[in-house]
């Protein structure tokens, strides 16, 4: 049984509003802010009214994902305050993000200046390697007791001593479905819902 008392969380889509930061990102380099099209789909691109980008204008927008953009990512609705009841309840939080490293300190920043009792930042590579998650290795490291993130694939290869929890946000485009749910020990529709579940357990 595993009887730590860490849990790792990951960041956008659990405990960030990404899809809305994208928004903002879009203003900074266009001057514009987009208007919502789907606010069910999963991915920003399909969540708001833009176009597909290409050569100088994608590289523009691009250029707009800096550390300024990973500092100042909103919070979701509810997400500080679970992770205040999952530290009361005497658990330790690490965030496991998969962020290019040189993003990490930007990333802490955030979560500091939002207010989330998390003190530590774990960057991974975001693409997965031969079906294992990009995570797998930075958390068979951890050894946390829970491991909670909104991207399915991101589960293969986890340790199956640690307890995964699925949030499952907006349907369409997701590709939390499938075969891969086999692997998933729960899921939520949003963290703050993770915690009381995890802590009246």
């Amino acid at each position: 049984m595993n009887t730590s008392k860490l849990i790792a969380l990951d960041a956008d889509g659990v405990l960030l509003d990404y899809n809305l930061a994208y928004a903002g990102a879009w203003e900074r380099a266009f001057g514009q802010r987009p208007a919502l099209r789907n606010p069910q789909a999963y991915w920003a691109v399909e969540r708001w009214g833009v176009p597909v980008l290409q050569g100088e204008a994608l590289q523009r927008f691009r250029s707009s994902f800096d550390a300024q953009f990973w500092s100042t990512v909103p919070a979701i609705a509810g997400a500080v305050r679970a992770c205040e009841k999952l530290v009361a309840a005497g658990y330790e939080l690490v965030c496991v993000s998969a962020l290019k490293p040189e993003f990490a300190q930007a990333r802490q920043a955030n979560l500091k200046a939002l207010g989330f009792p998390i003190e530590k930042v774990m960057a991974t590579s975001s693409e997965a390697a031969n079906g294992r998650s990009p995570k797998a290795h930075a958390l068979a490291q951890l050894r946390p007791v829970a491991f909670v993130d909104d991207f399915l694939p991101y589960f293969q290869g986890v340790p199956a001593q640690i307890h995964s929890a699925l949030v499952l946000r907006e349907p369409e485009g997701s590709p939390n479905h499938g075969a891969g749910l086999d692997a998933v020990h729960s899921s939520h529709s949003h963290l703050a819902q993770f915690a009381d579940w995890w802590l009246a357990r």
